[in-house]
């Protein structure tokens, strides 16, 4: 088999740095990691990277499963593809390519009876309680209802916020989706870290002085600050899913 240019001779797109990283499907590597079985599990950003919280593509085999105690740490998950049974606060749904969920910390949550190929992404983060405000609520569902909305005015730039925009949580989860030649009104550059991976599509993503051809498969970290645009290329849309840490104070 012939393999394509970025497999040969060392080279890939790949960037590891202080400030961001660029992680391309290519450079997978499983890692075991526990409560998660019958399954390839990818550690693409987590602390050791310099993040404050953990990416985590897991593509399951028939019959595999994951499932977390209740700890610290609170978990959204979204399914990219195939089926499985979602379990978290007591309520249990099947959910297909576009259904997610999110489990607040000192919550259980399981994912069974996936089919195979089934493919789910996780952001898990500490949560960070706020005086005064009670915890996140647990919640299941599907990105096919939630209404997009033009970003600021554009409607090149569509933008689904999954996460109820409240003081309780302290991460949101959205997705961005593209028409060729949209892309973000300015370079931004903000105290909210990043987490994101292209589902669709390619484009260029600016990373503080550096630009990065993407496509669907890439992730990418963004550290507080790191100054950041994108813009989609090609004939096809291009969205990505992204987390970022909302609604706790500067000090």
């Amino acid at each position: 088999m012939i393999k394509a240019p970025s497999d040969l001779f060392g080279h890939t797109r790949a960037h590891v740095g202080a400030r961001h990283a660029l992680l391309t499907p290519n450079n997978h590597v499983g890692s075991v990691v526990p409560g998660i079985s019958g399954a390839t599990t990818v550690i693409l950003i987590n602390e050791a990277m310099g993040a404050k919280f953990a990416q985590v593509l897991v593509t399951f085999q028939k019959g595999g499963s994951a499932a977390a105690p209740a700890n610290e740490l609170e978990t959204f998950g979204a399914l990219l593809g195939g089926s499985a049974t979602v379990l978290v606060g007591g309520k249990k749904e099947r959910c297909g390519p576009g259904g997610f969920f999110f489990a607040p910390a000192r919550q259980t949550w399981s994912l069974s009876a996936p089919t195979a190929g089934a493919q789910l992404l996780l952001f898990q983060k500490k949560y960070v309680p706020l005086a005064g405000v009670s915890g996140p609520r647990p919640l299941i569902s599907d990105a096919a209802r939630v209404k997009g909305v033009p970003f600021l005015g554009d409607p090149a730039a569509n933008l689904q916020v999954l996460l109820p925009d409240e003081p309780a949580y302290d991460l949101a989860v959205n997705i961005f989706a593209y028409e060729p030649g949209g892309h973000l009104p300015f370079v931004e550059a903000h105290v909210m870290e990043h987490g994101l991976l292209m589902l669709d599509g390619e484009g260029v993503y600016r990373l503080e002085d550096s630009w990065y051809p993407v496509r669907a498969g890439d992730a990418i970290w963004m550290a507080p600050f790191c100054p950041q645009w994108f813009v989609a290329m090609g004939k096809q849309p291009a969205r990505y899913l992204y987390y970022k840490d909302v609604n706790r104070p500067a000090l």
